[in-house]
């Protein structure tokens, strides 16, 4: 059982496809009973993510259900292993807040990742200097030595990112690229970070121009996360001061899906984001920047 019966953010995501399975199978609650020789309140509390499911209760319900794609059987029968599972970022727990250990876990967790940032550089193409100076300027204050800590647990997650696989698609909006918080160094490198990943297969990064003022303000920064093959949105997250809230209802999903299309049809291509990122690497001191 998750901790104190509390839904995990696996053992929630196990709980809505199970459930979502059911009700495409046309079944109820009481039938999913009857097939594991459980109760309906089982039933209940595990499509809810209250309560773990065995990998052979998983098997079994999925049979029932006539789930017969081999890689959506295996996929599921991995979240019921990993639903209680405690995660590498563990070590950082005096660091990671819940909603944030959330975050890591649908991370590490996911096949595709979209990420829309009106603001700053998005946290997986950041350099750890750009880290330090955003840490400096942000609304919390924060010991030096846990900022020395969110700056390695971030680098961490960079990296996962990197032998996973998983594709980060990042639409940015233009100002927060070419007013860097930071000094010219420091927004240098950041720039030249920025085109180095970019050469990567698995990562896309276009700009939104600074002109498209009413595209950039239908939402503020949120990610958006997809699990299997296909590139669904099953979860978004968004982060404010005081911590990072996960949506999982379908109706709010396809609403972020909406806007992140939105987002993606208005930006700059690919190449011709990596175009302007090398003209304002090439200004050098004379582009507008913002001391620290």
């Amino acid at each position: 059982m998750p901790a104190g019966g509390k839904p995990t953010v696996r053992s929630r995501r196990l709980g809505n496809a199970l459930k979502r399975l059911r009700e495409t199978a046309g079944l109820d609650q009481a039938d999913a009973a009857a097939a594991i020789t459980k109760s309906v309140s089982k039933v209940s509390r595990l499509e809810g993510g209250q309560t773990s499911a065995s990998a052979l209760e998983v098997r079994t319900l999925l049979d029932r259900y006539g789930v017969e794609d081999a890689g959506e059987r295996d996929r599921l029968l991995e979240w019921s292993r990993r639903s209680n599972e405690r995660g590498w970022w563990i070590d950082y727990q005096g660091t990671v807040r819940p909603g944030y250990a959330d975050h890591i876990t649908l991370e590490s967790d996911a096949t595709y990742i979209r990420s829309w940032e009106p603001v700053l550089i998005p946290g997986l193409l950041q350099t750890p200097e750009y880290t330090e100076a955003v840490i400096a300027t942000g609304p919390r204050i924060i010991r030096p030595e846990r900022v020395a800590e969110l700056v390695k647990l971030r680098q961490e997650r960079q990296r996962r990112i990197e032998e996973g696989g998983a594709h980060f698609a990042a639409i940015v909006w233009e100002p927060s690229v070419t007013t860097l918080p930071c000094e010219r160094n420091v927004r240098e490198s950041q720039l030249a970070h920025l085109l180095e990943v970019h050469q990567r297969q698995n990562i896309t990064i276009q700009l939104l121009p600074a002109a498209a003022i009413l595209t950039a303000g239908m939402s503020a920064a949120f990610t958006a996360f997809s699990f299997g093959v296909e590139a669904n949105v099953e979860a978004v997250t968004l982060e404010n001061p005081a911590n990072t809230h996960v949506v999982e209802a379908p109706e709010d999903l396809a609403r972020y899906v909406n806007v992140f299309d939105r987002l993606r049809s208005a930006a700059m291509s690919p190449d011709e984001t990596v175009d302007r990122i090398r003209q304002l690497l090439d200004a050098g001191p004379q582009h507008r920047e913002v001391e620290s």
